[in-house]
């Protein structure tokens, strides 16, 4: 069957389309229809069906005679820490966490908050959550404690269960007090926390309050796993908010379980008893769809990883895990390989390694160039598949479908778009535009299953962020151009297209252009404020290693560049040379906070910043273009 006839079929009859995909799910109750629309634009999926996430992710394959796969691989250069966990020691590990949390008084449709490190155990924190149906909140472990504090506020947790620390390159960060900090400046507080402890930074404990993981466990009894309606949250997983407020954004259990299993095959290509890696963090999406969930739904054996992609200690750490653990289908962010082809642009590491298990490498999380796909592509000797996805919608919008058929790639774009989306480009007005023109990104509703509902406790915020703008439809915040092929281009957030004299630039299109000077590993492109042109782009330039020219003449060339592949109409004059980018820990540049430094603009510091000092560094940078203005 071919990507046409399989989107085609589910645009003739979308429910029948997700129910033959629930199909695929062990229910307690199967749901008698698949889409619930009687409070549009409010949706809900299976709602009246009867389900257990933690049921259809551990105990089921352990039922069918498959307990001893291996389900979750621990692996830790830093500390040098490996494990392997069947599903029947996992089904074990998670029944006797959920026996001690609902013997601390958790029960369904509570809120547990999880602070944690990228270990096993943040894995086995969220399924013992599930299975008594309490609804988890992934909180990235070493938040600041007023971003923790909030997140305590909005989500009301009885127990928040988190790691003494977490282990970065070189240092130590300490979990616990920040956890005291965030508890003692929050209104709400939680009735028990229970700390993992880590021998590199025990954590103090507070009498009556904090519990250890081993001793809470000790005497628990093993939960069983407990129905939940299709609509019920599984979790609800904080994004952040333009008001600063950050959005709880709600996945609802049966549109979960149904679209993450159909992903595995029918995305990324890998069959029950395959390793599945995703190189990220559980306290992003991705971890939340692709290490944990999606890869056990499946019966896949998945890859918790506590380290970098360079540092940990080479650029070839990657490698050297996908060869070890014989990985089938890798996941991680384009930035990832910017900074390996960084330290490595000849590909040197990558020749150490044995990665003939290997079939296909996915990109998401920021716009993947296409000269980093090309790098990717020729270094690794197989398929490199930018993909286009969020957090609100938790899997692809946009995706090469491997698992159904390996379309034609065209670099700079994701794609087309997946079963369940219907994409068009408008205009500010509303106003579908035709192919080549490049407009606002949206989705006509209802979306699919496994995507937001709502917000938590915030009904009427979802409205006004999501739906408001284009009614009818989903809002993605992202811009770009559909061609006559149906092929997507995400070229910026809305908030990153610049107007310059009246023209609407994206600053996407322009980091494209940068990236394919031979000198430059990575860049960023932000617009500042002009008195006469409204706003100019201004660029910033990390170079690859090794090169030892002049950074004037790298920025002229990279000026020049935009003149030609852009035009004169971009007013591209602006750039310079930096040793690094600010960037979230999921490796998100922060364009939007160097814009309000380059301006003069209040800003707060972002909570997910990977190292805040790298603000200081641009600050400077700035200053010998001239900005902040006077």
């Amino acid at each position: 069957m071919t990507y046409k006839d399989v989107y085609e079929g589910w645009m003739a009859d979308p429910e029948a389309f997700w129910m033959q995909a629930a199909e695929a799910i062990d229910w307690v109750e199967k749901p008698t229809c698949a889409l619930k629309d009687d409070n549009a634009p409010l949706y809900e999926w299976f709602a009246d069906g009867l389900v257990n996430t933690c049921y259809n992710a551990v105990d089921r394959h352990v039922a069918a005679g498959r307990g001893d796969q291996v389900a979750i691989i621990y692996d830790s250069p830093i500390t040098g820490a490996k494990e392997t966990i069947t599903y029947a020691r996992l089904q074990n590990r998670v029944a006797r966490l959920a026996g001690a949390i609902t013997g601390k008084g958790v029960s369904k449709g509570d809120r547990v908050i999880i602070y944690m490190a990228m270990t096993a155990e943040a894995l086995i924190a969220m399924l013992a959550c599930a299975r008594v149906g309490a609804i988890h909140s992934v909180v990235f472990g070493g938040f600041a404690a007023n971003e923790l504090a909030t997140r305590i506020d909005d989500a009301t947790p009885r127990m928040v269960i988190a790691s003494s620390c977490g282990i970065e390159p070189g240092r130590v960060v300490k979990y616990k007090p920040l956890l005291d900090e965030a508890i003692e400046i929050s209104a709400h507080k939680p009735d028990h926390c229970i700390i993992f402890q880590r021998e590199q930074a025990p954590a103090t404990m507070v009498d009556g309050r904090d519990l250890d993981w081993d001793a809470v466990q000790k005497d628990a009894t093993l939960a069983d796993c407990v129905p939940l309606k299709g609509s019920d949250p599984v979790y609800i997983l904080y994004t952040s908010g333009t008001t600063g407020r950050p959005k709880g954004v709600v996945r609802p259990t049966g549109g979960h379980l149904v679209v993450l299993n159909w992903t595995m095959k029918n995305i990324y290509g890998v069959e029950p008893g395959e390793v599945f890696w995703a190189a990220s963090d559980v306290g992003w999406v991705v971890g939340h769809s692709y290490i944990c969930y999606a890869p056990l739904i499946a019966g896949n054996t998945t890859i918790v990883f506590e380290g970098k992609p360079v540092g940990t200690p080479d650029a070839g750490t990657f490698w050297r895990v996908i060869e070890e653990h014989k990985v089938a289908a890798f996941f991680t962010a384009p930035t990832a390989f910017r900074a390996i082809r960084r330290e490595d642009p000849t590909g040197e590491f990558v020749r150490k390694y044995d990665l003939s298990h290997l079939r296909t490498l996915f990109l998401a999380g920021e716009r993947s160039d296409p000269d980093t796909i090309n790098w990717a592509k020729d270094q690794l000797g197989v398929p490199v598949i930018d993909h286009w996805w969020q957090t609100e919608t938790g899997f692809a919008i946009a995706c090469n479908p491997v698992g159904i058929e390996h379309l034609p790639v065209k670099p700079g774009s994701p794609t087309v778009a997946m079963p369940g989306w219907d994409i068009r480009i408008l205009n500010a007005e509303g106003q579908e535009l035709p192919a080549g023109q490049f407009g606002s990104i949206v989705a006509r509703l209802p979306m699919p299953p496994g995507c937001l509902p709502t917000l938590w406790n915030a009904e009427d915020r979802f409205i006004s962020s999501y739906l408001e703008a284009f009614p009818g439809y989903y809002e993605t915040g992202d811009a770009g151009i559909k061609d006559e092929d149906g092929y997507l281009y995400i070229m910026a957030r809305t908030d990153d297209v610049i107007n310059v004299a009246g023209h609407r630039l994206s600053t996407g299109a322009m980091e494209e252009v940068l990236a394919s000077h031979p000198d430059v590993a990575e860049c960023a492109v932000i617009g500042v404020a002009d008195h006469l042109k409204g706003q100019l782009p201004m660029g910033f330039l990390c170079l690859s290693k090794g090169v030892d020219r002049e950074e004037a003449d790298i920025v002229a060339e990279c000026v020049a560049l935009i003149r030609e592949k852009i035009g004169p109409v971009a007013a591209f004059r602006l750039a310079c040379v930096v040793e690094r980018l600010p960037k979230t820990r999921s490796g998100k540049i922060l364009r939007g906070t160097m814009a309000k430094i380059a301006d003069g603009a209040a800003y707060r510091m972002p909570a997910t910043i990977d190292d805040p000092v790298i603000l200081d560094e641009i600050t400077e940078a700035l200053r010998h273009l001239g900005y902040p203005k006077a």
